[in-house]
Order: C-alpha cells, then sequence, then structure tokens
C-alpha cells in the first residue's frame, strides 16, 4: 500500500480566541483539506496559527504555534509547504488598525521564503485607509489562489487593482461543515418536542440596545399568539449570553402564556453548536454564523443585520434582513417567524438548490489546495 505524501500547510486566521463563528470556520477548513487531500492522494498536515495553541491542539488534534511569537511562526512556515490565510474576515480596519498589518505581514513573511500562499474564503473589507489598498494589491498578486465568500469582497479586491479573473467566490467554508457522527438528521431532531423551537442568536452592538429591545418586543408578540420555545444560542461567550439575557429579561411574560425559554449550554466545539441549530424550526440570529448554521441544516433563517456580511451572505439565499441593529419592527419580528414557522417546508423547498449549491461550493479552495500540491508532486 502506498503511504500519501504529507503537505504540511500552516492556517492563519482569527483562532484561539474561542469565537464559536471562527472556530467553526478553522472546523471545516481542517475537515475539507483532510477529505480532498485524501481524493487527491496526498495527506495535509495542518499547523495553526492560535492565541493558545495547547487548547486548539486539544480540540481539533493538529500542531499549533502561538500567532504572536513570529520566530516560532517562521519557524513553521520555513518547515511548512504552504500557507493559508483564512478564512473569516481578516483583512478589514472596522475593529482595529492592528488586522490588515498582521494578516498581511504574515502572507509577507511565507512569500519571502518562497512558500505558496492561499486565500481562503475571505470576506474583505471594510478597509476605509486607502494606504492599505496598495498594500493588499501587491501581495495578493503573487498567491498562488485567492478566494473570498462574497462577490462585494470581490469588487472592492477589483477595486484595489486585482483581476477579477483570478478572485473565485466561494461560500463561507462553514456551509460545508458536517454534523458530529451519529447525529440524527434535522427532520427527526425535533421528534418528541412538544413546541416548535426557534432559535436566537444575539450580541451586544446598538449602544443603545434597541435591536435588542424590539426584538423581545417581537418575540413576546409572537409568544401572544402561539406557544413556542425560545431557545437562546450564545455564538461568542462572554458576551452573547449577556446579550441574550438582556433579552430574556424583557420578555418574562411569555413563559405566563405558556411558551419556554432557555439558553444553550457554552459550547466550544462548533458541531455541538451546529447539532443545537439543527434541533431548531426556525432561528433568527445576529451572528454570521448562526444564519450560515440554519442554512447548512436547512433550519428556516431570519437575519438581523449589524454588517454587510449578514446582507451578502442572506442575498445568496436571495433574502433580506428582517430589520438592523439601528431599525428593527417588532411586528414584522413576530410575522415573519410565525410565517417560517407554518410553512418551514415551504422555505426549505425554495431553498434546497441554493443551499446544495452553497455546500458543494464551500469545498472548491479545499479541492483547489489538494489539486495543486497533487500536480506539484
Amino acid at each position: 500500500m502506498v503511504t500519501p505524501s504529507v503537505t504540511r500547510l500552516v492556517i492563519s486566521g482569527y483562532y484561539g480566541f474561542r469565537n464559536s463563528g471562527d472556530e467553526a470556520v478553522l472546523k471545516s477548513i481542517l475537515t475539507a483539506l483532510e477529505e480532498e487531500g485524501a481524493r487527491a492522494g496526498i495527506r495535509i498536515e495542518p499547523i495553526v496559527l492560535s492565541v493558545d495553541p495547547e487548547w486548539t491542539t486539544s480540540m481539533y488534534g493538529v500542531k499549533a504555534v502561538h500567532r504572536m511569537k513570529l520566530g516560532e511562526v517562521r519557524r513553521a512556515l520555513k518547515e511548512s509547504d504552504g500557507l493559508i490565510s483564512g478564512g473569516g474576515s481578516l483583512l478589514q480596519d472596522a475593529t482595529s488598525m492592528k488586522s490588515i498589518p498582521y494578516y498581511l505581514g504574515i502572507i509577507k513573511i511565507a512569500q519571502w521564503l518562497k512558500k505558496p500562499v492561499f486565500i481562503y474564503a475571505q470576506g474583505i473589507g471594510p478597509v476605509n485607509r486607502g494606504v492599505f489598498h496598495p498594500f493588499i494589491a501587491g501581495i495578493f498578486r503573487k498567491c498562488s489562489y485567492v478566494s473570498v465568500r462574497d462577490n462585494e469582497s470581490a469588487e472592492l479586491l477589483v477595486s484595489m487593482g486585482l483581476n477579477r479573473g483570478n478572485i473565485e467566490v466561494v461560500p463561507d467554508p462553514v456551509m460545508g461543515l458536517p454534523l458530529p457522527e451519529g447525529m440524527v438528521p434535522r427532520e427527526t431532531a425535533s421528534a418528541g418536542e412538544e413546541l416548535p423551537v426557534v432559535g436566537i442568536s444575539v450580541r451586544y452592538w446598538n449602544p443603545e440596545r434597541l435591536e435588542l429591545i424590539q426584538l423581545a418586543a417581537g418575540l413576546a408578540a409572537l409568544a401572544g399568539q402561539m406557544k413556542v420555545h425560545f431557545r437562546f444560542l450564545p455564538f461568542h461567550v462572554p458576551g452573547d449570553d449577556e446579550a441574550s439575557r438582556f433579552v430574556i429579561e424583557r420578555m418574562e411574560s411569555v413563559q405566563s402564556l405558556g411558551s419556554v425559554v432557555s439558553v444553550a449550554p457554552e459550547t466550544l466545539d462548533p458541531q455541538a453548536m451546529l447539532a443545537e441549530v439543527s434541533r431548531c424550526d426556525a432561528l433568527i440570529g445576529m451572528r454570521l454564523h448562526s444564519l450560515i448554521y440554519a442554512a447548512n441544516q436547512r433550519v428556516p433563517l431570519l437575519g438581523i443585520s449589524y454588517d454587510p456580511k449578514i446582507d451578502h451572505f442572506l442575498a445568496r439565499l436571495g433574502s433580506v434582513p428582517a430589520g438592523t441593529s439601528d431599525q428593527l419592527d417588532p411586528h414584522i419580528v413576530a410575522s415573519e417567524l410565525r410565517g417560517l414557522l407554518k410553512d418551514g417546508d415551504a422555505w426549505r423547498a425554495r431553498n434546497a438548490a441554493r443551499i446544495d449549491n452553497l455546500k458543494q461550493e464551500a469545498r472548491r479552495p479545499a479541492e483547489r489546495i489538494a489539486e495543486f500540491f497533487k500536480n506539484r508532486g
């Protein structure tokens, strides 16, 4: 029996911070690389750049080095066969001025070491400071493969001077994340649950908490029309659990109407949270990956937009947000959720082809990377 050749790839992203969405991206990439590598006859050995290497190794069973210890990072790159940068929203200056220089710096070190670089389903932007544009364009032109997770990211790169033909638009990697082994499919997950389950993913964003106050009013209005199990899903702890309690405190009356309110236990395992979402009959979410999880499991969904990335993902499903962090109508929330709970099968039928395509396309970057090293070897 021929032993597959080993290809060592460093993976750079926002990993080890225990953010459920970003950890789901990493898990999805690792799964896709393992499977596509096996199809290509190569064994891919990942080395993850993490803020907590020990935790990342224990969680995923892969090698990891500290993302801020540049000596270790350089050594890992030098001993590797290439670098994957992504996924997630790495190149943006909305939350920090340090993100773009850091992630470009990692890519540049790999290029200095003459290693191929693969941009994996990144969401580019916002990049409000024009000084970054030529640096992004210059470094991306030297990459072996560039993929982004939406057309808006591709257009932003083109505006910086990149050739559109060298940019592949693919879904977020999490669209390809499988359920844990042995987990029942969505169609039977709610068996025995007396009430329809509405998953709720919230976060703090609007300083005045307007969207959370209005969401609570909308959920309470729905409870006045039908009995529901409201299941809060904290994707990032601490923070999302506090935002969940903020909403729950403003909808105390729903339990007197026969509805149930619960909060999912904290989990750092992306597939465990995917399993939670799979048990929902509908979901309303602010976190991007709550919506991606729902689509992944064909759970009818509503999005509340606080960032263009929410709008971009919903557009891929032919949908628009139910509201924004600045303006959310409780009546729309109640009406839309009631419609999804009553006509979930119609939603699934309407979106089946789109979701199937997104799942298939989510694996494309891993396919391209496996093909690159198969042809090279």
